[in-house]
This record gives structure tokens, sequence and C-alpha cells, in this order.
């Protein structure tokens, strides 16, 4: 539950930025006339959406369980999180692409250009906060793995969301500030459309490795490695327990689903064999309150 609490905190922190970047991004747009300003407008206004849609995936993940969905609707979030990711795609990748084709077929110098460049230097410095935020969460359950190894081993498919659009805004911004900076310099438009391309560019490219990432998770996943592994050591530990021959976890947004097939100590009495399995559930879900579900399946063979 710590981990939602912080991913909940770090999408706040981004919907902040977002909304007062958009309408400051929006204005400049409208007044400068600039394409990689406008591009920059489009792409936030799309994350403070895709942020407000997080919110929703989490909440509809809180549901209870029902006879439907006996396992509750945890997966949700995954669903919210693709979604954001296709929009990120189209609302903010494919639309500055095409504006900034549109604007190299009908070049136009933007007006009062200073303007956006004072707007983009102030964007970075809010987008670098909400980044900084939300790699503080994730530094919470990162462990010794590099950011990329927690990337593509994370289950919080919301977290993951959240510092792809960041690091993807402050690149676009970036590329903004120096598109901007050259058709001052150069008193050409090209820069300014060649700018509004180079963002949409990045902004597919990030949607799509966030997309194939939160893609996996929908399809279904187990528990990260490092979790598992400590799983197996606790089950194999069990005074209780013989071998583990198989033990098989499924993630579920923020809770677990765990099966394991085990061989118990125990063989001749039943009573005692099924006292045995309680302890060994109790003692594991106390270990890793994560799981909500946990089947044992005592046997003698794999």
């Amino acid at each position: 539950m710590s981990h939602t609490n912080g991913s909940v905190k770090a999408i706040f922190y981004a919907l902040a930025a977002n909304l007062g970047i958009a309408l400051a991004k929006g204005f400049a747009a409208w007044y400068t006339g600039s394409g990689a300003m406008l591009a920059e407008a489009i792409h936030s206004f799309a994350d403070t959406a895709n942020q407000i849609l997080l919110l929703v995936g989490l909440r509809r993940a809180k549901q209870p369980v029902s006879e439907e969905h006996p396992l509750g609707f945890g997966k949700a979030i995954y669903f919210w999180s693709f979604i954001v990711a296709l929009m990120l795609f189209s609302m903010g990748g494919i639309f500055s692409i095409y504006e900034g084709i549109h604007k190299l077929t009908h070049p136009e110098m933007p007006e009062a250009p200073w303007l956006a460049v004072g707007v983009l230097t102030v964007a970075i410095l809010l987008e670098s906060a909400s980044l900084r935020a939300a790699l503080s969460e994730v530094k919470k359950t990162q462990g010794q793995r590099s950011f990329l190894k927690w990337f593509r081993q994370s289950r919080q498919s919301e977290l993951i969301v959240v510092v792809g659009e960041d690091i993807a805004a402050l690149l676009g911004l970036s590329l903004a500030l120096v598109a901007v900076l050259a058709t001052i310099l150069t008193g050409n438009p090209f820069y300014d459309s060649l700018g509004t391309i180079a963002i949409g560019v990045v902004l597919v490219i990030v949607a799509v490795t966030v997309g194939i990432e939160v893609k996996s998770l929908l399809i279904g996943e187990s528990a990260d490695p490092e979790t598992v592994s400590s799983m197996q050591d606790f089950i194999a530990g069990r005074p209780e327990v013989a071998e583990v021959y198989k033990l098989t976890t499924l993630q579920l947004g923020s809770e677990l689903m765990v099966s394991a097939k085990v061989r118990m100590q125990e063989k001749a009495a039943a009573l005692r064999l099924i006292e045995d399995i309680n302890r060994v559930e109790t003692a594991f879900k106390t270990d890793f309150p994560q799981v909500r579900w946990l089947f044992v399946e005592p046997d003698l063979h794999d």
C-alpha cells in the first residue's frame, strides 16, 4: 500500500506541474504563433489529462472483489496506464509531428519569441521538480538495480508512466527551447518547425516504450524477480516445508496472487498437515502483506 501512496504523490506532483505549464504554454503559443510552443502546449494538456486518468485507474483498482471478478480489480490500473500511453502517442507525438510538417509547408516567424523562451525556461524548472519527485518514489523500490533495470522490472505501471512522461516532457521542453532560440538567432522559422517534429518523435518513442512495458503487465506478469526470490527462500526456510516444487505469482496491481506446490515434512496425519499449511500461509502473508491470495498445494512430487 505504501507503494501505491508513493505513486499517488508522484501523480499529484506531475498533475500540478503539468496543469500550470499547459496554461502558460497555451497562452505563449497563442501569442507568439510558435509551432514548437503549440506542440508543447498540446503535450502538457495531454499529460494533465493523463494524470487524471491514472488517478481514476488507481481508484478503480481498489474496488472490492465480486463474483464476476473474484481476483478483484487490481489490473484496472494497467488498462488506464495503457490508455495514457496511447494518448501520449496520439495527442502528443503524432499531433506534434503533424504540426511540424504543416509549419514546414507554411513557414511563419513566431511573434514575441522571447516570451516563449521565458515560458519554456520556467516550464523546465517545474518539470525538473516533478521528475525529481517521481524519481524519489522510484528510489524507494529501486534497490541496487539500475534505473533501466527498474523500468523493465517494476510492476508499478502508474509510476512507470509518470516517470516516462516527465522524461519526455523535459526532453521536449529542451528541444523546444533550442528550436525557438535557433529561430530567433537565424530569423528562420525552419528551426521552429524542425523542433516541433523532433518533439513529436521523442514523444512517440517514449509512448511506445512505456506502452510495451504496460502491455506486458496487462497481459499478466509475475511479481518482480527480487520478490519472487524472497518468497521462494521464505517458504523453503519454513520448518514445515521439506521442498518447494514450484512457486507461481501473478501481479494484480498493488496486490499479488501466489500459488506454491510443496512437499511438506508431515506425511501421516492429515490434521497436522493442515495445521502446518495454515501456519505457513499465516507467516507468509505476514512477511509479504501485498499477497492477497495464497494457495499452498501439498504433494509428494513435482
